[in-house]
């Protein structure tokens, strides 16, 4: 069997979009439009994203579980178009596959409902069961929807395997610190952060954004890069710091913007480019994944990307 040179672990929804004009009020009824069904879940966006950036040489691999029913088809068919392997992703009959309810306002911003079905079915005997496929990969990628004692036992196993680890923590939520030290890279954006710190969830201008990369560090992670939204990201490691502008665009919908963003850096990453050349890749992703609706329709191809740089090569 070969080895994945990217390796996702996490979860698999399929989303129902609606765009409203403003998000309801407790209570409230709002009229919705464009409705749209499109595979999604942290995990296999991110695994779809790193199939579509990656280069030819690559290989990547989606653990997870879904059910038996037709929306498990349609989200391994999206993730074998995209280039991943799927041939570890489970099915289960104890759950429905998952799915996320998504709110999209005018500009982008959205509201997320998941209910988790399959994704919640795993457990730790998965995560050991996992050790070969994960084994001297050269990323493997994490998020927080599927069980937490799974992603701590799966990143524990990684690492003993030789991997390098990258934990995106959404849904947002308080980390233990044993999970945190199997971590090589966290990738909160700025609400995720301030709940890991135990602060109120704040905008961090791009000029105090070591101070907050600084306490996540302490908390036990060796390198983080805290996402910013449109004004870029900001990479730390206790030794080097270096913040990387983000890109104007006209934005759609946010949807797997994080994702496309960890999953184009997982790549660059593994093709050992400069950090300074990786963190604009990510940033370019996920400026061209805003401006289209969705989670893995928006996500781009590599060439995209490459030509976005260009045009934007003094941006």
């Amino acid at each position: 069997m070969s080895r994945p040179a990217i390796v996702v672990v996490g979860s698999l929804n399929m989303d129902f979009v609606v765009k409203v004009q403003a998000l309801p009020a407790p209570g409230q009824t709002v009229l919705g439009s464009d409705f749209r069904m499109i595979p999604g879940g942290k995990g296999a966006n991110q695994a779809c994203g790193a199939g579509r950036l990656a280069g030819s040489g690559h290989d990547i691999r989606m653990i997870g579980c879904v059910g038996y029913d037709l929306f498990a088809d349609h989200l391994k068919a999206s993730l074998s178009a995209a280039g991943v392997d799927i041939s570890s992703i489970r099915s289960t009959k104890s759950a429905a596959t998952g799915i996320a309810t998504i709110w999209v306002e005018p500009g982008g911003q959205n509201s997320i409902v998941v209910a988790p079905g399959a994704n919640g079915a795993l457990d730790k005997r998965d995560a050991e069961s996992w050790r070969t496929t994960m084994r001297n990969a050269a990323w493997v990628l994490f998020q927080l929807e599927t069980p937490l004692d799974v992603v701590d036992t799966a990143l524990a196993v990684a690492r003993a395997g030789g991997a390098q680890t990258m934990l995106d923590p959404a849904p947002a939520r308080h980390l233990p610190g044993e999970l945190l030290r199997h971590v090589s890279l966290l990738t909160p954006n700025e609400t995720e952060a301030s709940i890991l710190l135990g602060s109120p969830a704040q905008r961090i201008e791009p000029d105090r954004a070591h101070e907050m990369t600084a306490a996540l560090l302490r908390l036990g992670v060796q390198a983080v890069v805290l996402k910013l939204g449109d004004a870029g990201c900001f990479y730390d490691d206790g030794v080097r710091a270096q913040y990387s502008r983000g890109f104007v665009v006209d934005a759609v919908d946010a949807t797997a913007a994080g994702d496309t963003f960890n999953a184009a850096l997982a790549v660059a990453l593994a093709e050992k480019r400069p950090k300074a050349e990786a963190l604009r890749f990510a940033n370019a992703a996920a400026a061209i994944s805003v401006t289209r609706m969705g989670a893995q329709a928006s996500i781009p191809v590599r060439g995209e990307v490459d030509r976005f740089l260009e045009v934007h090569r003094d941006g």
